[in-house]
């Protein structure tokens, strides 16, 4: 055949805005491990009593605490808020480099740190965690779960981890191939282990556990992979499962494990449970102590397409609803579901933020939460109550939000039961997992928004994938027919930092990026907020007007949200660098950014410090000269088949960075035996990149690099 390559913006841009593939390995091998039963505890070490012990009182006194950072959110309120003023407006400009700490990979880097007793608690890529010195950034200890390369398959987003928890004298560590962890704090060897999901379904675990009263609460991901979700509490000393609450209901001839779960089952229709259903609770939780109530957010359905997964009927509780639960118990109280009938992964697993806010003359107690749908919400977080709500990107899903009930009012064929649509926001969100803050002096939450769009086409009915995302969607994403729509696209700005205001749910100011790609915030007293861009770049603006005060190129994204803790009378802010993840730095690439795709690293920060900080921009691989080689695929089929099992790994339209291999370059396409023995056969797969003989053929695999070797011929000479 003669390679012609196909329209980048026909193949790739709205793939871009919005993936639906499944990654296909991970070329980083850590050594094999057998993972403990289903909720068994593993005693490995006895604790060491040589370190303050965290408790309830020191996590509900948090917000007091300027010399720690003790849980993910910094308060059980996630509101990120420090009150440390030594690094503000005046001063920022002195703001230099402490110390640095590099990490031994360039996968993504997504962790909030923990700060406790002068030393820094932090996770990895491969869901590694790690202690440093606060003051100067040496190493304490690491600890390295040893997480099959193999199992990265199941990572929808890169084999990432958000943080730690801490309780007692422990750190509690969720990982990727479904474990949950305890760790001695004081010399990070392991105490317990239990696995908390099935091992033969595909759960994953990328948030950072939150401990209330010693119950270590952990979710899980996994909905494109056909799972059901949950969240789980175990005991903190010994690793017992104490409760768990089912976010969907399984299949009803069993049984329901709750009398919420039966009133869930009633908005549900056909025979959702055999593909599990979705609804994985995969990030966001909050907790407010005096109500003793924990709140979570609840993800996307399994799969996305309500017309495959639910006869196209009903709401589907509890996908893409905020949830409120007995800490103690797991008890449901009241949920508030942001996209009923979810269909577009408009998940609401979003950082969730609670405060008290006067609203028309009135204290309110409110949870705050802007899910991908791209409206933010104000509810009562007493009893689920809708109180307001206002898109905060641009959105043509829905018109707008019944005012008394919240509800979404739905644009016409939005559903693509007939006709394909192009929806605003597409799913990766107006808004995705990036931590929000909230400064209490102006009342702004501070929010990382995204615009994003993708076509979505009903193909009718599915047939199970074992190792591909399993949708219900059309793999083909095409552009948009309608002129508008496109016009519409190109005028979008990629990213932007969004100082909203929850009281008249309007933006107070904004700061647009060109490029795509967004970090999670940290506000202080000293009236600036801080965030990272994903060209590399960290920013301090303040926080009544959004002027940037001050920026620093520290040499990859910053994505996670920085931290503040005070030692010795100095104010350090705490960044992790390491963007990661094909699918983001492919985005990056088109949009015109380029990123560095260096190894992570920590990156404290205080006023006078002035540490080197070297940054590194690599040389690219020499194109691939494919005149000689030839190939019987069908590139356009290639492409499909591309964009549902190698493209969240390899890159949308085959364009990838960092450790992961940019195929447009490898020299494995230029014999068919070799690639075939990769794609198909697993030759790599002890090195991350299973074999897809369980959902491809030989000539599968022949028009897939058929569609590589079109993309080689395209790459610049």
């Amino acid at each position: 055949m003669k390679f012609k390559s196909l329209s980048l913006q026909a193949i790739g841009l709205l793939l871009v805005l919005g993936t639906l593939a499944a990654c296909t390995g991970e070329p980083e091998a850590p050594a094999q491990q057998t993972a403990a039963p289903v909720t068994e505890a593993v005693a490995t070490a006895a604790p060491v009593d040589s370190v303050r012990r965290v408790g309830t009182q020191d996590i509900v006194a948090a917000a007091g605490n300027n010399s720690e950072w003790l849980t993910h959110g910094r308060t059980y309120a996630e509101d990120r808020f420090s009150p440390l003023t030594q690094v503000n407006r005046d001063t920022v400009g002195e703001l230099g480099v402490a110390w640095s700490f590099e990490l031994d990979t360039n996968r993504g880097q997504e962790s909030t740190p923990l700060v406790i007793d002068g030393t820094i608690y932090f996770t990895s890529a491969w869901s590694k965690a790690f202690a440093l010195d606060a003051r100067t950034g040496a190493e304490k200890w690491r600890y390295d779960p040893e997480v099959p390369g193999r199992y990265g398959v199941n990572a929808c987003c890169d084999v990432v981890n958000r943080g730690l928890a801490a309780w007692g004298d422990k750190l509690f560590l969720g990982t990727i191939d479904g474990r949950l962890i305890a760790l001695d704090r004081d010399s990070g060897t392991e105490v317990w282990s239990a696995q908390t999901a099935d091992p033969e379904l595909r759960y994953t675990i990328t948030g950072a556990p939150r401990v209330i009263d010693g119950r270590v609460i952990i979710g899980n991901g996994g909905a494109e992979l056909g799972v059901r979700g949950y969240v789980s509490a175990y005991d903190a000393e010994s690793g017992e499962m104490l409760w768990r609450f089912y976010t969907v209901p399984g299949n009803p001839a069993a049984g329901f494990e709750s009398p919420a779960l039966e009133m869930a089952a009633q908005t549900w229709a056909g025979e959702w449970w055999t593909l599990g259903g979705g609804g994985t609770v995969w990030d966001s939780m909050a907790y407010d102590p005096a109500l003793n109530l924990l709140y979570i957010g609840v993800g996307n359905g399994s799969p996305w397409n309500r017309n495959i997964r639910s006869n196209g009927e009903g709401d589907n509780l509890f996908l893409s609803s905020i949830v409120a639960l007995r800490p103690d118990t797991g008890e449901y109280v009241w949920h508030f579901q942001t996209t009923p009938g979810e269909s577009w992964d408009y998940t609401a697993t979003q950082h969730i933020m609670l405060a008290d806010i006067e609203i028309d003359g009135r204290l309110r107690q409110v949870l705050m939460q802007a899910p991908k749908n791209g409206f933010f919400y104000v509810i009562d977080r007493t009893n689920g109550e809708f109180i307001s709500g206002n898109n905060y990107v641009d959105v043509n899903w829905a018109s707008g939000l019944d005012p008394v009930t919240g509800r979404p009012i739905e644009a016409e064929g939005i559903r693509y039961e007939n006709n394909p649509i192009v929806m605003f926001p597409g799913p990766l969100g107006g808004h995705n997992w990036y931590p929000m803050s909230r400064d209490p002096a102006t009342g702004y939450v501070f929010l990382p928004t995204q615009n994003t769009s993708y076509q979505y086409t009903n193909p009718g009915s599915m047939e199970k994938q074992e190792l591909g995302w399993n949708l219900g969607l059309d793999p083909m994403p095409r552009e948009p027919a309608n002129p508008q729509d496109r016009a519409r696209v190109a005028a979008m700005s990629p990213s932007s930092l969004v100082a909203w205001n929850p009281v008249t749910q309007s933006p107070a100011w904004r700061v647009d990026y060109p490029v795509y790609g967004n970090s999670g915030t940290l506000a202080t007293a000293g009236g600036l907020v801080f965030q990272g861009s994903a060209d590399g770049v960290f920013h301090a603006y303040g926080t009544n007007d959004g002027t940037e005060y001050w920026s620093r190129e520290v040499g990859d994204a910053i994505l996670g949200g920085p931290v503040t803790y005070e030692l010795d009378g100095e104010q350090y802010v705490l960044a992790l660098a390491g963007q990661g993840g094909a699918i983001t730095l492919t985005m990056g690439l088109l949009s015109g950014n380029h990123p560095r795709y260096q190894n992570g690293r920590l990156i404290a920060f205080k006023l006078g410090a002035d540490a080197p900080l070297t940054t590194a921009v690599p040389t690219p691989p020499a194109p691939l000269d494919v005149a000689a080689t030839t190939t019987q695929g069908n590139a356009l089929a290639g492409a499909l088949q591309y964009g549902s099992f190698c493209s969240v790994c390899h890159g949308p339209v085959a364009m990838s960075a960092g450790s992961i291999p940019d195929l447009r370059y490898s020299a494995t396409l230029l014999s068919q035996d070799a690639f075939l023995s990769i794609v198909l056969d697993g030759l790599l797969a002890d090195r991350g990149m299973v074999g897809f003989a369980a959902d491809m053929g030989a000539q599968d695999v022949e028009n897939i690099r058929a569609y590589l070797l079109q993309q080689a011929v395209a790459v610049p000479r």
